[in-house]
């Protein structure tokens, strides 16, 4: 027999038996240690019940005072309200109120007049589902927990982005301390679109970090009601942006980014990232290793590529990217000595693949020099040279969720008021009780390797 015991602040006891609980007394079976899933879920709504009655008690003691003529008033009839909780939907019964001087309603005092369910439960559906389906995200609700209201999917998905809605115009809460330097990085990623006449909706995503350790990161699909500028203002807030903070912006190189960072009045000149960069050259690289050495000059020739690849590498990574054409020019100047390599059965000649990406490095270089730095330089400073981070970001915020074996097509809405829940998921703001993925802004962290 499980019994609740109130007491008073006179101390006078009220106990109520809420449930009677039979388990074997032996344990012969491992299965009979303790409570069953069923029977503490049983246990769990019989107990919140009880406790929702007397608190419903309680506040229908007081008596709220008449809005027009200030007299008090009297209780008028009762209303059962049905709340969606986390251990069960409950039912509280409230009075409402009749003035005896003018006999005007009034309802209870300091009680919400549409509240279907508490934060609580709210919370933690779109929680689960940030990080998982709505279907997948109700059946674990119904598996763990004795809600017997809103475990339907499309339920969760309505207070998923009725919360993400409002996570989108919370106003930033700013930290003790301002920070003396912010990098801000900003990226984008595609997901699949169920708007019609449009394949793939464009993502933007980011994230602010001080020197301390604080991070932020935010994000939101192009075209749709957030204003990305707004969300980088307020990650910059949050971290402790302040008139004397240096800013430092870093970008894939998309004028449309770069637009959107002064807009958000982010004015130093976004640097292109090492990330991209190292990407190409990577690619560029392994094709030079692969070419054919099966005559004296094209061996002689493929030693020269490598070599000059190599030191394409060197030359972009300590900031002399004018010399860069030099390399590339040296390693046409041998190109012909493949002209004649045949294809294979089911794969291109790996001197044509060479030739590819030597002009699309050529172009991409050429369209970004101005925003090319000494990243060796900035790594030797201990300094940020990339948003490697920000692919990190978009993988884990968007892809996990939106793309990555999920066979499903989003709406520009859905999606955009989803990305907000999980950004206040990573972020600690969702609510309290939820857990945090980052250090909240200038917490004391050792200081850490931040190159990428």
């Amino acid at each position: 027999m499980v019994r609740l015991v109130k007491t008073g602040a006179d101390g006078e006891k009220q106990a109520i038996d809420v449930a009677t609980i039979a388990r074997p007394d032996d344990l012969a079976e491992i299965a009979n240690l303790g409570l069953t899933l069923a029977e503490g879920k049983r246990l769990l709504a019989a107990l919140q019940q009880e406790i929702v009655a007397a608190q419903a008690r309680d506040h229908a003691v007081r008596r709220p005072d008449c809005r027009s003529c200030g007299a008090v008033c009297r209780v008028k009839d009762y209303r059962d309200h049905a709340v969606a909780t986390l251990f069960g939907q409950v039912g509280v019964r409230l009075p409402r109120f009749r003035c005896a001087g003018c006999g005007g309603i009034e309802a209870g005092i300091e009680w919400p007049s549409h509240c279907r369910s508490t934060p609580e439960l709210d919370q933690l559906q779109a929680h689960l589902s940030a990080l998982m389906t709505y279907r997948m995200a109700a059946e674990v609700m119904a598996q763990m927990f004795p809600v017997d209201a809103g475990n339907n999917p499309e339920t969760l998905r309505c207070h998923t982005l009725t919360l993400g809605a409002e996570l989108r115009d919370q106003a930033a809460v700013q930290p003790d301390t301002t920070a003396s330097a912010i990098t801000v990085t900003l990226d984008s990623t595609f997901i699949r679109s169920c708007e019609e006449g449009e394949r793939h909706l464009e993502v933007r995503v980011g994230n602010v970090e001080t020197e301390t350790g604080g991070r932020q990161v935010f994000g939101a699909v192009a075209k749709a009601d957030t204003d990305i500028k707004a969300l980088i203002h307020r990650s910059l807030d949050a971290v402790g942006r302040s008139e004397d903070t240096v800013l430092t912006a870093f970008t894939d190189g998309c004028s449309g980014l770069r637009h959107i960072l002064a807009e958000a009045g982010v004015t130093e000149t976004p640097i292109l990232d090492w990330f991209h960069i190292g990407m190409r050259l990577q690619h560029l690289e392994q094709i030079a290793n692969g070419l054919s050495a099966d005559d004296p000059a094209r061996a002689a020739a493929k030693a020269v590529i490598v070599e000059e690849v190599d030191r394409l590498h060197w030359r972009l990574w300590n900031g002399k990217a004018k010399d860069a054409q030099i390399s590339i020019d040296r390693i046409r100047l041998v190109m012909h000595h493949f002209q004649d390599e045949q294809s294979q059965r089911k794969s291109i000649a790996p001197s044509r693949k060479l030739w590819t990406a030597l002009h699309a490095l050529d172009g991409y270089l050429t369209g970004q020099s101005a925003w090319l730095v000494n990243y060796a330089e900035r790594y030797r400073a201990g300094l940020r040279v990339g948003t490697a981070i920000t692919e990190g970001t978009a993988n884990f915020l968007v892809n996990r969720r939106m793309n990555k074996s999920q066979q499903m097509r989003w709406s520009r809405r859905g999606a955009d008021l989803l990305l907000q829940v999980r950004c206040a998921v990573y972020n600690g703001t969702l609510g309290s009780g939820f857990g945090q993925r980052f250090q909240p802004a200038n917490d004391p962290l050792p200081q850490a390797a931040v190159a990428a």
